[in-house]
């Protein structure tokens, strides 16, 4: 037993140091693993950081007092954000192990009112996730937590800014590549090698350099092989970080003791003074490209849930720091002797003998940066949408182990045209280090604000620490957003055009959502109606289950009386599933479904709602039916008073339910269940006199296919001397209905709005949502509903 049972028992004696070991070797592994997926970008910087702070308003300040500065204001962004903020405070603030902006907002939804989800709180019940791990203390109503919770507008504004810096990171896939593989490949201009000639028959073909061209074919083949997932080639990953931040810790080393070693002294902040005395306004604009150095950060926190906490900080604070600390140190050195080479400040300060091998490995490297990022921008789409912020596109799944890595195709070819336009576009670091910088600036502003509202309302410190995080770091980001919002004429403008269209497409499809939920919210079938109906419901019910899809989590959907209105016969037994998106990471098997009663016991009408966190994976493993007949079984054997697992809550039909857990079913429950493998695939169905009846009784997805070996499983009522005669019956019931055949219906939904709305609304609803809908992939191919066993129903909605 552990020691939170409360009984003292004596257990065989440990090894505290051992235990220490096997964890300290443990997040050893990790950290090694981490410096490939989370330090990619961050430790391909220094290709571009000098040649984007002094190229522009320090061009008549390239001298050795400047450059010192330079450094000096590089050491300590590097101290101050990655180390101090994210190391230290950030990645203790994690969502169950998760990270990123979604992460912080999940945390604010769970312990303050904050959510603009509908109806979570059906869908939240009894989930574990909200009363355990660490930092899980239910919020205390403060002054603070209850006026935002009062005001909608405030929790709409907070929805906003958490959807502007999700908009920011997919500007950041699309940034990333073009500046890191153009900053990579454009070592190639310090040769005086020529490139191959079809690069220049290329060039010359449409109208470009040789080294875009280069760039461009990089970038096509980079987002050509995302299909094949990032497990594919992730063994490769580490090594070529390894390799890399070893490369230029050794070249950052050389040119300090060749060049120039007085520039340890510029650690000092005093070299800060010197530099802003020296160049004035030109200084504060050089800022923005300063700021290029932390570029990438963000994965640490965002990445989060890959590794640990401690692993990220491992590695970040004694190899990637060092390196990067080093390097930029050798750089300042090489420039101090040869200011005139600031252009390509990192490929001309390495050693001849080397350059070749490290231009490669520099490539590499770039694309290992370059790769993360649209990872986690699939990632970050993923979670858009499962919290209704995003239109439903494909996910694959490339790795069947590892549920984080994820493909999603649409996605991946509009960040590569996208790429593509801007490399092509600007054809410069600089002008793209300029929206580059923006983008990461402002994510890192706003997670600072909801970390701040995480220290008052998760961690329950006091408002005034909350503050001062709040107002130091804000100032320190705030002097390098001010000066990067200066460049948007010079290519800053670029994250805010993208972020301004991702976040109308979010915020459309957000609102089209929430008017098309109230809309079958207020129309809601009146069970006092349903009640007098009967239990027939007054048309002829035929063995089968059909499972009524809705976004109700209580009471039951419109499209349910057109059924009952319009057609002659209907399934004998009737489960209204609801699948739900908590703001939980992931959701146990255990804690997946949710299981009510809609009317009593003779009308064999459930409701189910299926709850899955934002990361997790709605898998099509052919195992929903049976779960979901297993989870209304033991339902129902609870429901007639069984001592152990009854409760109040599960005893009536008033929307109220009850959690059922796969080890209670395995414990419990007075199914026998039997599987076989079926040859041919076929099923036969009794023949129906009606085309209607016909139809309502679908059949197995395997007639698809026939001739293939597939999994089936029966289902038998085990004898039990003191079961209730009402229990088994409706086992009985249940079980035919399965045998019968299981449909799914769903409603085919237009949206239109009211022709009183306004012309603003009319156009938001009527061509925004109404286009977006139209070209995203139908609820019932998201939800890996078979086709042959479909059933829709039209439906307009006037919102």
């Amino acid at each position: 037993m552990g020691p939170e049972s409360g009984i003292s028992i004596p257990s065989p004696p440990r090894n505290p140091s051992s235990l220490s070991w096997v964890n300290l070797s443990r997040n050893l592994i990790l950290a090694y693993q981490s410096l490939g997926v989370v330090y990619g970008d961050l430790s391909t910087s220094p290709l571009y950081v000098y040649s984007s702070t002094f190229i522009g308003n320090l061009q008549d300040h390239q001298n050795e007092d400047a450059i010192f500065g330079a450094f000096s204001l590089i050491f300590w962004t590097l101290t101050l954000l990655p180390l101090l903020k994210y190391v230290f405070i950030m990645l203790g603030a994690d969502d169950s192990g998760e990270g990123g902006t979604f992460a912080l907002y999940s945390l604010l939804c769970r312990h303050a009112k904050f959510s603009l989800l509908p109806n979570q709180q059906a869908a939240d019940e009894e989930l574990s996730a909200y009363k355990y791990g660490p930092s899980m203390q239910v919020a205390t109503g403060s002054p603070l937590k209850r006026f935002l919770e009062k005001h909608k507008t405030l929790r709409t504004a907070l929805l906003v800014v958490v959807l502007f810096g999700a908009s920011m990171v997919i500007g950041d896939g699309v940034l990333t590549p073009a500046i890191s593989v153009l900053s990579s490949v454009s070592g190639l201009q310090v040769t005086e090698k020529k490139l191959a000639s079809v690069l220049n028959k290329l060039a010359l073909f449409f109208n470009l350099g040789e080294i875009v061209v280069l760039a461009c074919v990089i970038l096509v083949g980079l987002f050509a092989l995302q299909h094949f997932g990032t497990r594919r080639v992730a063994f490769m990953f580490a090594p070529i970080v390894i390799i890399w931040l070893v490369s230029i810790f050794s070249i950052g080393l050389y040119n300090i003791i060749f060049w120039n070693p007085k520039i340890v002294r510029a650690i000092s902040p005093y070299y800060i003074i010197k530099f802003f005395r020296e160049t004035g306004k030109d200084g504060w604009f050089s800022l923005g490209g300063i700021l290029l150095s932390v570029t990438g950060t963000e994965a640490m926190f965002a990445d989060l849930g890959h590794f640990t906490a401690l692993s990220i900080r491992l590695a970040f604070a004694f190899v990637v720091y060092p390196c990067l600390v080093v390097q930029y140190m050798g750089q300042a050195a090489f420039l101090s002797r040869n200011p005139q080479k600031v252009l390509n400040s990192f490929y001309d300060s390495i050693p001849g003998p080397v350059f070749w091998p490290i231009f490669v490995i520099a490539t590499l490297a770039t694309i290992v940066g370059s790769q993360a990022i649209i990872t986690a921008t699939f990632s970050l789409i993923k979670q858009c949408h499962a919290l209704g912020c995003f239109p439903r596109v494909k996910v694959v799944h490339t790795s069947k182990h590892i549920r984080g890595q994820i493909y999603i195709p649409e996605i991946n070819w509009i960040l590569m045209i996208l790429t593509l336009a801007i490399t092509i576009g600007f054809r410069s670091t600089t002008l793209i280090g300029n929206a580059y910088g923006l983008a990461c600036i402002t994510v890192m502003f706003i997670t600072t604000f909801l970390m701040a509202l995480v220290v008052t309302f998760v961690w329950q410190k006091s408002v005034l620490l909350a503050a001062m995080f709040l107002v130091f770091f804000w100032f320190s980001e705030g002097v390098y957003l001010s000066s990067a919002l200066m460049k948007v004429p010079q290519g800053g403008w670029v994250p805010l055009v993208l972020s301004v269209i991702f976040m109308l497409v979010m915020y459309i499809w957000h609102y089209g959502t929430r008017k098309k939920y109230n809309f079958d919210l207020h129309n809601k079938v009146s069970l006092k109606w349903l009640l007098g109906l009967g239990p027939s419901l007054g048309i002829v019910r035929v063995p089968g289950i059909g499972l009524i899809y809705s976004e109700l989590a209580t009471g039951v959907p419109a499209i349910f009386s057109h059924f009952v209105t319009n057609l002659p016969a209907f399934h004998k037994v009737l489960v209204f599933v609801c699948v739900k998106s908590v703001p939980v990471p992931y959701v146990s098997p255990e804690e997946r479904f949710l299981i009510g009663r809609v009317c009593p016991r003779p009308y064999r009408m459930y409701r189910c709602i299926v709850r899955y966190g934002y990361k997790d994976i709605q898998r099509d493993d052919g195992d929903f039916e049976d779960q979901l007949i297993q989870s209304i079984a033991e339902f129902i054997q609870m429901e007639a008073g069984d001592a152990q697992f009854c409760s109040s809550e599960s005893s009536s039909y008033d929307g109220r339910l009850a959690v059922i857990s796969s080890r209670t079913i395995q414990s419990s429950s007075s199914l026998i269940v039997t599987e076989r493998e079926d040859s041919d695939g076929i099923e036969s169905i009794q023949s129906s006199k009606s085309l209607m009846l016909q139809s309502l009784r679908s059949a197995y997805p395997d007639d698809e296919n026939p001739g293939v070996r597939r999994r089936h499983v029966r289902f038998e009522v085990a004898a039990s001397p003191g079961m209730d005669t009402g229990v088994r019956e409706e086992l009985m019931d249940l079980i035919e209905a399965k045998e019968a055949g299981v449909a799914y219906i769903m409603g085919h939904s237009y949206v239109k709005a009211r022709r009183s709305s306004s012309y603003l609304k009319k156009l938001v609803i009527d061509m925004g949502y109404s286009f977006l809908r139209k070209n995203c992939r139908g609820p019932s191919v998201a939800l890996n509903i078979p086709h042959i066993n479909l059933i829709e129903v039209g439906m307009i909605y006037y919102v």
